[in-house]
């Protein structure tokens, strides 16, 4: 009798516990559920997660690069966006750079904008997807040329403070060992600027940027806007919010991932986190 009563007391204790446990994981379930918060852990990969959301206001076409992707504006003979994913390995220097600019081999002849039509414009050939983060191998650093990732660029700009941008991004790549992201121009109204002998090419009156770290829990994201003139400004003048680069842009970013994971990073953003003084 004496061992039954110890055989009932055990399985009455461990009853219990488990009671306790299965308690425990309801109420932090429902806890976070209430909350409206995503526990994204570190080694959580999101397929693709710097692809922007469709875009049904202007012309699109989406092509397909080995280190990024473009959505091409055939209108506006610009890029909507490119996006991609820059990781500590791919900031290895295999390549030289080759400075030879070319027309996308994926579009017609006669609507592929060239070199020429640059020139004598007094806009640079600014690299959305900069040929720096393509050095890893030969055929990305070809592509990095192509003139659909080329947009007309105040000189200035390009090689201060947006060049001071990218080389913030390849720090925070080689820290982070990856971050996602998605740059473009930005378009005020309808009526723009506009350059090129065969093709008209629209002058973008600014640049945007918006970059995203998975590492972390919780992941942090962060936008910059610049006008597409002359300027000497540190690069917290240039901070947004990713909520407020979609704003500008009319862009949905980071549709992927988890929709409370998207609106907690796309709501605000912490400069020190990127180490990025006042």
């Amino acid at each position: 009798m004496k061992r039954k009563r110890t055989n009932r007391r055990w399985t009455y204790l461990l009853a219990l516990l488990l009671t306790a446990v299965a308690t425990y994981l309801t109420s932090e379930e429902t806890a976070e559920e209430q909350t409206g918060t995503h526990r994204f852990q570190k080694e959580e990969s999101v397929e693709s997660v710097e692809i922007p959301a469709p875009l049904s206001h202007t012309s699109e076409q989406i092509l397909q690069r080995k280190a990024y992707t473009v959505s091409y504006n055939r209108d506006l003979k610009i890029a909507n966006w490119v996006a991609w994913e820059l990781t500590a390995d791919k900031l290895v220097e295999r390549v030289e750079r080759n400075d030879r600019f070319l027309p996308d081999p994926d579009l017609p002849a006669d609507e592929a904008v060239t070199t020429d039509d640059y020139r004598g414009s007094g806009y640079d050939r600014g690299h959305l997807c900069p040929a720096g983060d393509n050095r890893w191998n030969r055929k990305t650093m070809e592509e990095s040329f192509y003139m659909t990732n080329i947009c007309p660029q105040d000189h200035n700009l390009n090689s201060g403070d947006w060049k001071e941008l990218e080389e913030a991004c390849r720090r925070w790549a080689r820290q982070y060992g990856s971050i996602y992201i998605v740059c473009g121009p930005v378009l005020h109204g309808k009526k723009h600027r506009t350059i090129g002998r065969a093709q008209r090419v629209t002058v973008p009156e600014g640049f945007f940027k918006v970059v995203l770290c998975t590492r972390t829990d919780p992941p942090q994201a962060i936008g910059f806007v610049y006008n597409n003139l002359p300027a000497d400004r540190p690069l917290s003048a240039y901070i947004h919010t990713v909520d407020q680069v979609e704003e500008l842009t009319g862009i949905d970013f980071f549709t992927r991932l988890p929709d409370e994971c998207e609106q907690q990073v796309e709501a605000t953003c912490h400069p020190e986190w990127w180490n990025i003084k006042p």
